[in-house]
């Protein structure tokens, strides 16, 4: 049965000697807002960090990071499902019923749009790539007396806010149900734990919030990555230079006061939010969202 409450999800997590999102086509530097100095990382990203985790957890998914074509992936579908068809076995892949697809093979063709989407993420402060040199393990010709060397892309550390949004207007055509949509919540916190490769250890969770609405509203508070800032730890504005030179969860303080203001306005539309949140990221404005959710809020910290 499709989900029938809206929801909107918050998720900040950091990145220590690590690159959160390289480029293919600019030799894997991570992604970079130039004019504002902001990290990016794209939505194809956080979806893959989610869907890794999913097939950790034994969930099937269409896209399972293999190099395979359309028509060997989903013979293999087919085959595992027990099905017939294209539809049929991409409704029972976890992926594609919570972001879509477009498919066209054989005598099928159509397209969902997926119920769950995200905006890139963008760091709350500014940070600087720094490339780092080292030799290989191999020489590059026999004979050879020195190994050759190899170049890498790292961010220092950088604190990355992610946006998301569960429609459910669109998952009355892919069928996507609520238990769906919690799995979400689930694998982002678990799988960027379990970035566990050599260019990706070093990623943390730090806060997720999500918003439940109650059923029959469509509204929504709308980019939560913008309503959340970071302040020194004495509470002031930071400093162009403390933004570039931030090591550590322990050197800032979360701001959330504007989102907690823009929630009491429609509070009585919220049926419940889900707080996570670690146990070194401190909090402005936590009190405050207590006293305007009550009962509503539900917090976690791991």
């Amino acid at each position: 049965m499709a989900f029938d409450k809206r929801r909107e999800l918050l998720f900040i997590y950091s990145v220590k000697d690590a690159n959160p999102n390289g480029d293919p086509l600019n030799a894997n530097h991570p992604r970079y807002d130039a004019e504002t100095s902001r990290v990016l990382v794209s939505d194809v990203r956080i979806k893959r960090t989610i869907r890794d985790q999913w097939i950790k957890d034994g969930f099937h998914v269409f896209v399972d990071g293999e190099a395979k074509t359309l028509k060997g992936r989903i013979d293999e579908l087919k085959q595992d499902l027990n099905v017939k068809s294209g539809r049929e076995a991409l409704g029972k892949c976890i992926d594609t019923r919570l972001f879509g697809v477009t498919y066209a093979h054989d005598k099928e063709s159509f397209s969902w749009t997926g119920p769950v989407q995200f905006k890139w993420g963008r760091s709350l402060h500014r940070a600087k790539a720094e490339l780092i040199q080292g030799t290989a393990a191999f020489a590059t010709k026999e004979g050879a007396e020195q190994r050759s060397f190899r170049n890498e892309y790292i961010i220092p550390f950088v604190l990355i806010a992610v946006y998301g949004i569960a429609n459910q207007y669109a998952s009355k055509d892919t069928g996507a149900t609520e238990q769906d949509v919690d799995e979400v919540k689930k694998a982002l916190w678990k799988g960027t734990t379990n970035l566990i490769t050599r260019s990706k250890v070093g990623h943390a969770p730090r806060v997720l919030i999500e918003i439940m609405y109650q059923s029959g509203f469509d509204g929504a508070v709308g980019s939560l990555d913008e309503k959340v800032k970071l302040l020194s730890k004495d509470g002031t504005e930071l400093t162009e230079d403390q933004e570039y030179s931030l090591r550590s969860p322990k050197e800032f303080i979360l701001d959330i006061y504007s989102l907690v203001e823009r929630m009491s306005n429609i509070k009585n539309s919220v049926e419940k939010v889900s707080l996570i949140t670690d146990t070194e990221t401190k909090i402005k404005g936590l009190d405050e969202l207590v006293e305007v959710l009550g009962k509503k809020l539900v917090h976690e910290v791991r």
